[in-house]
């Protein structure tokens, strides 16, 4: 019993890492330096207001799964019949092209670090991330993996804030008080971040260490809230940076954005610091997103849960195996990210109306403010995902 004890802060602070450096991957890095170049100091409200989203949805899908003990796909089966199936498939689409992605920015992160050709990088990255899977206990590993990488990412931006001096006053009144606000740069960085199957990853790894029930909501709670705060302060540290080299009249390559932040900041030492970092959250997130591919469709046979590390690692080489075949997986990319938005409102508003079932739930009785919140981030999303899908 007291190995069990010691063993579920770490389960907690596993799930919160899960979810944040899966939400962190390369995208995030060029997303955040294009949208502070776009709206300054104003970006910084943009951050938090998505936190402010993040914080209903996680709860809602974090609460409503972990008490019924059941997964995404499990849970959408019970509303629904066949819906899970239908989920499943979308997740594991997403999380195999943008896993594509994640495999690109490990290649380009070691080349910016050490030279390393990219597909070289992005091969001998993806047999890190099977290795983490192959050894004994491998889900305990990747907690541990991600654990130490986002926090060797932070402490690297944190570098980079300190280097280039941003101005933290107008920052802060600018976080309460915007000058302007894009509202479609308020969503697409919301799904960007938070959108598809990355609200499931830290709920998914919860059960499967065995946490829920109505007794676990306040450990949830707080492994949810956690994973936010840890996602929310590396992107306003990374933010600041940018601000700081954009208030020093410094140039922005659109080419690379991130990376020139990097490079302005702290000059070449800063795009070996950014290999670093950038590495770090594409292998993290590769590793979020496979992991959570297939524990959305593991519960379907015996034999798959089995076998879930194995099917893991066959992900990884399969996501490898394409991004060293195609040459440009960009129109497949689009399509990853036009289907990635639609999975958190349909998989939210499944979620949301299981949780006035009892017989999922029991006497388990959710909050009246958290439903009416996530509905409000269903339609939000929705209406983008459709103008999105539109305008493509």
């Amino acid at each position: 019993m007291e190995m069990k004890r010691t063993r579920v802060p770490a389960v907690l602070l596993g799930a919160s890492f899960l979810m944040a450096t899966s939400a962190l991957g390369p995208g995030f890095l060029t997303q955040t330096t294009v949208f502070t170049k776009e709206l300054a100091a104003s970006f910084g409200f943009v951050i938090l207001l998505s936190v402010l989203l993040d914080i209903f949805t996680q709860l809602n899908i974090w609460r409503v799964l972990t008490v019924s003990g059941k997964r995404g796909q499990d849970i959408a089966n019970e509303v629904l019949p066949g819906a899970g199936y239908v989920l499943a498939a979308l997740v594991v689409f997403g999380c195999l092209v943008f896993n594509i992605g994640n495999i690109a920015g490990c290649g380009l992160g070691l080349n910016a670090f050490v030279g390393l050709p990219v597909p070289y990088g992005a091969a001998a990255s993806a047999l890190i991330a099977i290795a983490v899977f192959l050894v004994k206990e491998g889900v305990r590993t990747m907690d541990r993996f991600v654990k130490l990488l986002g926090v060797i990412m932070l402490g690297l931006i944190i570098y980079v804030v300190v280097a280039s001096r941003p101005p933290l006053g107008e920052a802060a009144f600018r976080t309460i008080w915007p000058e302007h606000v894009d509202p479609l740069v308020v969503v697409t960085l919301f799904g960007g971040t938070f959108g598809g199957y990355i609200t499931f990853a830290g709920a998914h790894r919860l059960i499967d260490a065995g946490i829920s029930g109505k007794t676990s909501l306040q450990q949830v709670n707080k492994s949810a809230v956690t994973g936010i705060v840890i996602t929310a302060l590396i992107r306003f540290m990374l933010f600041l940076a940018s601000l700081g080299v954009i208030a020093l009249g410094m140039a922005i390559d659109d080419e690379n954005p991130a990376a020139s932040v990097f490079q302005n900041a702290s000059g070449n030492f800063g795009g070996r610091v950014f290999g670093i970092v950038m590495w770090a959250a594409a292998i993290t997130s590769m590793v979020g997103a496979a992991y959570t591919a297939v524990s959305f469709f593991k519960t379907f046979h015996r034999s798959l849960e089995s076998r879930s590390n194995l099917i893991i690692v066959i992900f990884i080489v399969i996501s490898a195996i394409v991004f060293l075949t195609i040459k440009s997986p960009v129109s497949v990319l689009v399509w990853a990210g036009t289907i990635n938005g639609f999975i958190l409102p349909i998989g939210l508003a499944v979620v949301l109306i299981a949780s006035r079932s009892k017989k999922l739930l029991g006497d388990y009785q959710h909050p009246l403010f958290l439903q009416i919140a996530g509905w409000l981030v269903v339609l939000l999303m929705l209406w983008f995902s459709v103008s999105t899908l539109v305008n493509i």
